[in-house]
């Protein structure tokens, strides 16, 4: 039976675009929103979770969010996930609540989330590159058992590759709208 699934590549692209989208949700344009440390993980309980499985995460003020974490022996983890995130946020811990002032949106401050999304968008592009590779190599070992012809692995690897061509295209513009909002 053959390897190669345009559908599946589809929805693996579609998937990588859409997770990127839910990155670039999260950096904060102008005021607090729990969704700026949806991409904070916590290694706890020997394994990383996301901040929203050890903690609660709320925005009292327009420029603080608050994190209430549930168990007393996960403040520390907690805090060093959200210092080592790379979101330039500071805790203060007062028991098992976390303040995290929002710093004003400085050119600097601009400048990194800027850089953080390209990351992200970095990072979208090369999880659809790998699922480019994926179909392709499929492609290579269905004509290899003879399953398709020559001709039609190449006709497929033309519409994995214009598939892969028009999702990065999709990635850049969700990367640079996403920038232009940021830098204002």
């Amino acid at each position: 039976m053959a390897k190669y699934d345009k559908a599946d590549l589809e929805r693996r692209m579609h998937g990588a675009v859409e997770s990127l989208k839910h990155d670039l949700a999260g950096l904060r344009t102008g005021r607090a929103n729990s969704a700026l440390l949806d991409p904070v993980t916590v290694e706890v309980y020997g394994s990383h979770m996301p901040l929203n499985q050890v903690a609660s995460v709320s925005a009292p003020e327009p420029r603080m969010l608050a994190v209430q974490v549930w168990d007393k022996s996960n403040v520390g983890p907690v805090d060093k996930a959200i210092r080592s995130a790379g979101l330039g946020l500071n805790p203060i811990v007062d028991g098992q609540l976390l303040r995290l002032p929002i710093p004003e949106m400085t050119q600097e401050r601009r400048k990194e989330l800027s850089k953080l999304a390209g990351q992200y968008a970095e990072k979208a592009r090369v999880a659809v590159r790998n699922v480019r590779r994926d179909g392709m190599d499929n492609l290579k070992q269905d004509e290899a058992k003879k399953e398709i012809s020559e001709d039609e692995r190449k006709r497929a690897e033309t519409e994995v590759q214009k598939l892969t061509d028009a999702t990065i295209a999709e990635i850049d513009a969700a990367a640079a709208a996403k920038e232009k909002e940021i830098l204002g």
